[in-house]
């Protein structure tokens, strides 16, 4: 139960056609959790505090087509949802007002989000294309479209790579010792790394437009890599594209994300603000500032000792 009544909403269903039902959901997730986090501040004695707000992130997704003219399937000005983004982020601004009149003056405050969004263009189906070009190899051919890609399908005895889809796509190489059913050997793993990410970079669009397609194996973007990572991270027409790890579809290019109606992808830069001095520290670095380097600059900022693995 939540504070005040009524059930906790944790999420909503943004990925629906029922849009009337997701900005009502939306609403209703943002006035019970504020709610919850206003108790739990009166309640509690508090050193540190913090709540993730998902609203914002969902109502892109949702919404976002109605919202901005550059989106190719935009319905045209005067439309039912066009507000919907900006009257849900003033709600929010005025639940945060709230919320802030319940601290002491002295209180600072950091809002920050890590990652933007904007509109999504298409769904790009990457296992699909990965059968195409020869990487991945099916035991058989899907029975209707739209279909899940699973480990029995795969006939791993000629399979090179396969991939995970997603707003970025994560591609693994079928490697000897690491994989069951292994083929490419260690010592011709960078040359398919290299071939692999020559091959994405060219991939271009449904008309033929050149696309910006990055893909980077991880130790090019991060000091040290942990679990189970992918052997290329791939991203689509500088993020634009998302790709889909289905198949079975009449095209690799599809006009909608395979999960469901989604108007938005993510997009590289977050936001950073507030009232708090530890902010003047990254105005310092010229407003923009690693992800990897927040954590260690607000602990720097409060004379905290960072982990040792803080910048990883």
């Amino acid at each position: 139960m939540a504070a005040g009544g009524g059930d906790y909403v944790f999420d909503v269903k943004y990925r629906s056609g029922d849009k009337e039902g997701v900005r009502r959901g939306l609403w209703r997730l943002a006035e019970t959790q504020f709610r919850v986090v206003r108790h739990l501040l009166r309640s509690k004695p508090w050193d540190f505090a913090m709540y993730m707000h998902i609203g914002t992130d969902r109502v892109h997704h949702a919404f976002w087509k109605y919202w901005d003219p550059e989106h190719p399937r935009y319905p045209g000005e005067g439309n039912p949802y066009e507000d919907v983004i900006p009257e849900y982020y003033a709600l929010v601004d005025r639940l945060v007002g709230e919320l802030l009149e319940e601290l002491p003056r002295d209180t600072e405050v950091i809002v920050v989000s890590d990652h933007g969004a904007k509109a999504m263009k298409g769904a790009f189906a990457i296992n699909q294309w990965l059968v195409e070009q020869g990487y991945l190899k099916l035991r058989e051919q899907p029975r209707k479209p739209g279909v899940d890609l699973e480990w029995s399908m795969i006939d791993w005895s000629r399979t090179v790579a396969w991939a995970w889809g997603g707003y970025y796509s994560r591609v693994y190489i079928n490697l000897k010792g690491r994989e069951p059913q292994g083929i490419v050997g260690r010592e011709e793993y960078w040359s398919v790394v290299e071939q692999l990410k020559r091959d994405i970079e060219k991939i271009r669009g449904p008309d033929g437009e050149k696309w910006n397609n990055k893909a980077y194996h991880p130790t090019e973007l991060y000091p040290e890599v942990r679990g189970d990572a992918p052997d290329l991270m791939v991203y689509l027409d500088n993020l634009s594209w998302r790709p889909a790890g289905t198949i079975g579809w009449p095209s690799i290019y599809l006009e909608e994300n395979d999960r469901g109606p989604d108007d938005a992808v993510h997009d590289w830069l977050g936001i950073i603000g507030g009232n708090a001095e530890v902010l003047k520290d990254f105005v310092k670095g010229g407003g923009l500032v690693p992800i990897q380097k927040v954590k260690s600059i607000i602990l720097a900022h409060y004379g905290l000792e960072p982990e040792e693995d803080v910048d990883r």
